[in-house]
């Protein structure tokens, strides 16, 4: 059983050990560092693991300096590897948001490793009964949570990145395991882990396709949400962060060896000419709402961490429980210690969920200024990084498209659901215009660029592009919650038949759509952004949230399948055209007298077309450089070109994305265009 003394003190603290935070080696030992303003006094356990597999033995260190709302000292006789954990005393009151409970062990937030899982959510609860009238738990968490690990410090990143310039980025969204697990080339102890994205066949896949970025789902230490643990499920996404220095160890092929394969990993992707990204999650933590575990900031510090109200009831604008406090010194200090942590160790940039959230203080109305925003953009090393914006939260205040500062990309919701309806035949052409030209009236007050707009047709969450032309309606009776979960707009269509079919029409009419689809995506203005999978024709059974689906239904079938290969080689051609300069390129607005709007009989487009939701043609024309023709009507219609020459690049109509007949064009020649069908011309 653990001990509940308590040591007087530990070795007398030097007065340099306030910072950084965390847990750090010195000559003689190591030295430890925790915010806690709310705090009485805090203890760090130092751990053995039983051989017996029982509960780690525990010896407690009081940490008796603070400065600053820190506690701090320095222990000597430890060495990497060393298990550890915090034991927190003081007031506990609900009411105010202060759960200080000592019978919870809690993680460092700071941990550059963690180790074990949530195995018991009892055990790991701060209360009894009422989570706000209730008294504090009295059961010992230990041996039933994750614990931090001490490690020797990281060597930077052996070298720069590819640095590559936004203008030419094409960002691959991926999920670390998923993209492996069933890989037949990656060595089977090697697969859904770190290395397993490091892997030759995984590195020729992605170089021989054409993107210049990975976007990793999650990959800071997660652990699963109540809710899931009580129905037997796990977290599949990892949108549910313990550790934000922490690389999650559930992605490590040999256990424990997290931090090395994550570095192996990115000079790889480096050494491919591939940048990598992160999605980060910094609006929500895994404990949930007041109801959830004690794991961690909820212990130290819940006023420092989270947003409350008057009554100690947590404020959620996420949709996870709690809202991280952008307000809250201790948080913007452990944001930007993360990021800049993480850039340290090669990564070249991130994509931040509910972005919003860090431009709302204390949960109130959204600045682009606010403080958190301004000091990742500020900050000089996070200024050279990729920086995305998820631009909205789970409220309405927190839709914010187009509204971050100059510094950021953002996700572009607005060019996903205007190119989706297009295709769909709904919304005519007015908002698809403005979205195939780099949304400048969202981007370009702010001095932004058109490569501010990261485009996306598809993402994790939502349909996959197979099944976005398969199915009407979300099928995710599997996710455990009757199908309520996951959103009910996806703008998406299934041919009259619901699901997959064996009817060969319906299949051509959907892989049709999903190649004009893909060249929409790739041949406009802004930084296209690609989901894994979806180049292979990847289904996910018309489950539009697989968030806890960690199986076949979110893994990428690497099965040879005419489809995907055909699909992959399409894909790979539209980046070669985008790469070699023979797409249109759009490293800046045009001016309006440099683009020109194309209607079917040969006219230009008015402001009566502009408002017509009937208009399924749209004809781009810029200069006499290239034309972008699409068509979303399912009938074949006789297209007047301008009068100018043109030559066939690519034809969305053919598989294999090859003109039929790639002869030059003469100037106001009338040329067939099938239905569902996207055209590039070139200039002379």
């Amino acid at each position: 059983m653990p001990s509940n003394e308590r040591t007087a003190r530990p070795a007398a603290p030097p007065a340099d050990t306030v910072f950084p935070l965390g847990a750090h080696l010195t000559e003689d030992g190591a030295r430890f560092s925790v915010a806690s303003a709310s705090a009485d006094a805090v203890e760090l356990c130092l751990l053995e693991p039983d051989p017996a597999g029982g509960p780690p033995s525990e010896r407690r260190v009081e940490l008796t300096e603070r400065t600053f709302g820190i506690w701090h000292g320095l222990v000597t006789g430890i060495t990497p590897g060393q298990r550890y954990g915090y034991r927190v005393h003081g007031r506990y009151e609900p009411t105010e948001g202060i759960r200080a409970n000592p019978a919870k062990l809690l993680v460092d937030p700071y941990a550059r490793q963690i180790t074990g899982q949530l195995t018991d959510l009892e055990a790991a609860l701060g209360y009894q009964g009422d989570p706000m009238s209730g008294p504090p738990s009295a059961v010992d968490s230990l041996g039933s949570v994750p614990v931090s690990v001490l490690t020797a410090p990281a060597a930077p990143a052996p070298g720069p990145g590819p640095n590559v310039p936004w203008a030419d980025t094409v960002i691959y969204e991926m999920h670390v395991k998923g993209f492996t697990q069933v890989h037949p080339e990656v060595p089977t102890e090697q697969r859904g882990s770190y290395l397993g994205l490091a892997h030759p066949a995984v590195l020729e896949h992605l170089r021989s396709l054409g993107v210049t970025a990975v976007e990793l789902l999650p990959v800071h230490s997660f652990v699963d949400e109540s809710s899931l643990l009580r129905r037997g499920a796990r977290n599949y996404w990892g949108y549910s962060t313990l550790g934000f220095l922490a690389p999650h160890a559930g992605y490590a092929s040999v256990p424990g060896q997290e931090l090395a394969e994550f570095r192996t990993m990115v000079a790889a992707l480096h050494s491919a000419g591939i940048e990598v990204i992160l999605d980060v999650v910094y609006n929500h933590t895994c404990e949930g709402g007041v109801s959830g575990p004690t794991l961690s900031f909820r212990g130290l510090d819940a006023p420092a961490y989270y947003v409350h109200r008057g009554r100690g009831e947590m404020v959620d604008i996420t949709g996870c429980g709690n809202t991280v406090d952008a307000a809250s010194p201790t948080v913007a200090r452990l944001v930007c210690d993360s990021l800049r942590y993480w850039a340290e160790l090669g990564v070249d940039g991130f994509r931040f969920d509910l972005a919003s959230v860090l431009g709302r203080p204390r949960a109130g109305s959204f600045d682009p200024d606010a403080g958190l925003l301004t000091m990742i953009a500020a900050d000089p090393v996070l200024a050279n990084r990729k920086l995305i914006a998820e631009p909205w939260d789970a409220t309405g205040e927190g839709y914010r498209v187009g509204g971050f500062g100059v510094q950021w990309a953002e996700w572009n919701g607005q060019y996903r659901d205007a190119v989706r309806d297009f295709w769909r035949g709904a919304g005519g052409i007015s908002d698809l215009a403005r979205r195939l030209s780099g949304s400048e009236d969202l981007y370009a007050m702010s001095g932004r660029r058109p490569w501010a707009s990261v485009n996306l047709v598809t993402a994790h969450d939502g349909f996959t592009l197979r099944d976005l032309v398969s199915y009407e309606t979300k099928h995710n009776s599997d996710n455990g919650e009757n199908n309520r979960d996951g959103t009910d707009d996806n703008r998406s269509q299934n041919f009259g038949v619901e699901g997959e079919t064996d009817r060969p029409e319906v299949r051509a009419d959907r892989l049709r759509t999903a190649r004009a689809l893909l060249s929409t995506l790739l041949l406009s203005a802004g930084t296209p952004m690609l989901t894994a999978g979806d180049e292979r024709w990847r289904t996910q059974r018309g489950n539009n949230n697989a968030y806890c689906q960690d199986n076949v239904i979110s893994w990428l079938d690497w099965t040879p399948d005419p489809d995907a290969e055909e699909l992959t080689a399409f894909t790979a051609r539209l980046l070669e055209l985008r790469r070699d300069g023979r797409a249109p390129s759009w490293e800046r607005f045009y001016r309006p007298a440099d683009v020109t709007w194309w209607r079917a009989d040969g006219g230009r487009i008015t402001e009566e077309n502009w408002h017509d939701s009937d208009i399924r043609t749209v004809g781009l024309l810029a200069g006499k450089e290239w034309m972008l023709l699409l068509h979303s009507g399912t009938e074949t219609l006789e297209y007047v070109l301008p009068d100018v020459a043109l030559t066939p690049l690519l034809d969305s109509g053919q598989p294999d994305g090859r003109p039929a007949d790639p002869a030059p064009l003469t100037p106001g020649a009338t040329i067939t265009v099938p239905g569902l069908t996207a055209l590039l011309l070139a200039g002379d």
